[in-house]
């Protein structure tokens, strides 16, 4: 695979998949804005890759919630690269985790305060779908592009508790990526889904039961995703694919 003269943004990518892919995408060739909220960390990763001497990295301060933002985002990357190909939106997380929420004082869903739910519909499911409405302006006018979103194998079980993950990831994986590709088509963009089971972003995930026997490795999801961008990927639209070990298929 090859990315030399393509631009990707990617989103969360201060750390986790979201700067794998940064560091896959340029290390392939291709150039790369990391766009994420931690403004110090942002700074070293992209100096990092930077050092590598393969893509060009820029970093852009941006709250995925904050249109104004994200709209500010893809101008800075149109005027550092003057395209984008690829709008990866891999920000995201369970709320209660993220904000840390102590399910001892908040044991079940109507009990946990609604502003918690509210950063992760902000996050996972507006986030993307800020992101998609701002670069699709470049797209359209380029004719080409693709908008990958990160569902989650969550998203098509549910969870009884991080309900709004599993709720933003389930409209992510179809509602979302679907529309997009219908609207996409006639301009030459693709929207495609890629939905994780366990991967071994953090040790817990180890202990999730799969088919395989194991969590996935992040460069695995990773990979998938620089296929659905390359070359050998241009046939996949509209589709939500998921990665996740057989996990969805167990037998309960």
């Amino acid at each position: 695979m090859n990315f030399k003269d393509q631009v990707a943004v990617s989103t969360g990518a201060a750390s986790g998949m979201g700067l794998l892919f940064a560091e896959s995408f340029a290390a392939l060739g291709g150039n790369v804005v990391l766009c994420d909220i931690n403004e110090q960390v942002l700074t070293e990763k992209v100096a990092m890759i930077n050092e590598k001497g393969c893509g060009r990295a820029i970093g852009v301060v941006c709250d995925v919630r904050d249109y104004v933002q994200v709209c500010a985002a893809r101008d800075k990357a149109v005027e550092a690269f003057g395209r984008i190909d690829v709008m990866a939106n891999f920000a995201g997380g369970t709320a209660t985790r993220m904000r840390k929420v102590d399910k001892s004082q908040y044991p079940e869903f109507p009990d946990v305060p609604i502003d918690i739910y509210d950063w992760g519909i902000d996050v996972n499911l507006k986030g993307p779908f800020y992101f998609a409405h701002a670069v699709l302006k470049q797209m359209r006018e380029q004719r080409s592009g693709l908008i990958l979103n990160i569902g989650s194998a969550t998203g098509a079980s549910g969870d009884s508790y991080g309900m709004d993950y599993s709720t933003s990831k389930a409209a992510l994986m179809y509602g979302l990526t679907k529309s997009i590709a219908q609207y996409g088509s006639k301009y030459g963009i693709r929207c495609v889904c890629v939905s994780p089971g366990p991967v071994l972003t953090r040790e817990s995930m180890s202990k999730l039961p799969t088919l395989l026997g194991r969590a996935a490795d992040p460069q695995e999801i990773v990979d998938l995703c620089l296929f659905i961008a390359s070359d050998k990927g241009q046939f996949i639209d509209g589709e939500n694919i998921m990665i996740d070990g057989g996990r969805s298929v167990m037998r309960k």
